[in-house]
């Protein structure tokens, strides 16, 4: 395994640079606008080139990924599709649509569907019986959408992917299930250069973005495995609540943000600025102090899930949990400035009490 982890490490390093290169003639430049505020043009082929990587190892050092074409197609679609969406804009209904279709071959084809949700409630196991594939569909987009929304500072994406992944290789290795902890590892392997470009520290002159051809293939591959380690039916890895708290935040990001653009009367996929990571930085965080907080709160997150797993917690008390904290963020989200302003006060009267006690 250390042999396959090494040559994607560094081909990908290598398949970025050949990435980068062809950008500008691909179209794939992301431009700074209003919503951007990045400076300069910078290629947007970061999931390019992890997908190519990832397709690379899988294929040469044949591991035994159970429906590897389904798999490979499914990601190498939805990578095709980020980057038209980079270059062209492509209506988010297509997306929907396309996305949809790709959830029906990973039901139809590989038998992967969202069948039951586990002893959510604590009255017995819900099972989903014909709404089984409905579900999944929504499941499917959901994650994709998840990843791609929380796409918005540089390294966030890479950070929050490789949470997740490390959670559920952890996990799945700790089950003696080597094969899915074996892909998590390559995701990581594979990502980790992009974020080290990413962020520039391998030179500034190198910096590259994600891209929706990236973020959709991440969550694509994430719901993938988390169905996989989840609704097995003769050998279940983890339970399915435990799914629900390893992609949490960004669960949770994507759900508070469309609630609030759809009670102030717009799309939920209308792109803004109110992301968390945007709020951390009209809070005064630097983009690299944000990118620690967000994944520090990401970690923690995972890390009660996994706990609620090894320790057996019930389900419904980790459902009900994931509830409490759900609302919290969005309560919170939505009234930032007002507990700011609150904080802020409160600090402000206590640095004064301690100059006149001194």
């Amino acid at each position: 395994m250390l042999y396959l982890l090494t040559f994607t490490f560094f081909s990908a390093f290598i398949v970025l640079s050949i990435c980068r290169k062809m950008a500008p003639k691909l179209g794939l430049m992301d431009k700074p606008n209003a919503r951007k505020h990045h400076q300069g043009s910078v290629p947007l082929v970061g999931g390019i080139a992890i997908c190519i990587t990832v397709t690379l190892s899988v294929v040469l050092f044949q591991l035994p990924i159970k429906h590897q074409p389904l798999f490979l197609t499914s990601i190498g679609a939805l990578t095709v599709l980020g980057a038209l969406d980079d270059k062209f804009d492509v209506c988010f209904k297509v997306r929907l649509v396309i996305q949809a279709l790709l959830s029906v071959a990973m039901m139809y084809f590989g038998g992967l569907e969202l069948s039951t949700l586990g002893n959510l409630f604590g009255l017995g196991a819900v099972e989903l019986g014909g709404f089984a594939y409905v579900i999944t569909v929504f499941a499917v987009i959901g994650a994709i959408n998840a990843f791609n929304m929380v796409d918005g500072i540089d390294g966030l994406l890479g950070g929050l992917s490789i949470v997740t992944f490390a959670a559920l290789a952890w996990l799945l290795s700790s089950n003696d299930h080597h094969t899915l902890s074996d892909i998590c590892l390559l995701f990581i392997s594979a990502a980790l250069p992009y974020i080290l470009m990413n962020l520039g520290l391998v030179g500034k002159k190198r910096k590259v973005f994600m891209g929706d051809a990236g973020s959709m293939m991440i969550g694509f591959t994430v719901i993938w495995l988390l169905l996989s380690a989840s609704q097995d039916a003769s050998e279940p890895l983890m339970r399915p609540i435990t799914a629900l708290w390893l992609i949490a935040l960004p669960l949770m990001d994507m759900a508070a943000i469309m609630i609030r653009r759809i009670r102030r009367g717009d799309s939920p996929f209308k792109p803004d600025r109110e992301h968390l990571h945007h709020i951390c930085q009209r809070l005064g965080l630097s983009s690299r102090q944000t990118l620690l907080a967000i994944c520090s709160l990401a970690s923690l997150l995972t890390a009660f899930g996994l706990y609620g797993e090894v320790a057996q917690l019930s389900e419904a008390f980790m459902f009900y949990s994931f509830v409490v904290c759900f609302v919290a963020y969005t309560y919170c989200l939505s009234h930032i400035w007002k507990i700011t302003k609150f904080v802020r006060k409160r600090v402000g009267k206590e640095e004064k009490l301690a100059v006149q006690n001194s």
